[in-house]
């Protein structure tokens, strides 16, 4: 099983998320389901297969976070090695005569790019790992390769 790097904040997240699930959401789907079940015609029911629908997502939601907290690993909040790229620090890079960006690389679960957040395992952010100030990185990405200069690790 691979690892998934989650910081303490995205690991508390989705285990609070993955008990939400197991006991409020599972509990409002089946009450839904019986309340759709006791309606007649379960073949046309509309009501009934809405039901069922969500409880196959709740629960595939359920084993998913379970796999993702199983395998966890925390990232390290203070790393103190500043001059290598690593999972969890955050990145000034600049394209060309583009202004310099900022990205953090975390692990996958809690990538969000339009807040800056990457991840390790995206195209920018693999081609980032284990790179240092100065570096000239070149990324290969779907829609092309493009090089970016590594300006600074926070």
């Amino acid at each position: 099983m691979t690892a998934t790097f989650l910081t303490k904040e995205g690991y508390q997240k989705l285990a609070d998320e993955l008990e939400f699930l197991r006991t409020t959401k599972r509990k409002e789907v089946a009450e839904r389901l019986h309340e759709a079940m006791e309606g007649g015609e379960l073949i046309e029911n509309a009501e009934y297969e809405a039901a069922k629908n969500e409880q196959a997502f709740v629960e595939g939601r359920i084993q998913e976070l379970e796999m993702i907290l199983a395998s966890a690993r925390i990232i390290e909040e203070q790393n103190t090695d500043t001059t290598i790229v690593q999972v969890g620090d955050t990145v000034v890079v600049k394209e060309g005569n583009n202004k310099p960006e900022e990205y953090t690389i975390v692990g996958a679960a809690e990538a969000d790019p339009r807040k800056g957040r990457i991840s390790n395992e995206s195209p920018l952010g693999r081609a980032l790992l284990n790179r240092g100030i100065g570096d000239d990185v070149t990324v290969e990405a779907p829609g092309g390769t493009f090089k970016v200069h590594v300006v600074k690790i926070k």
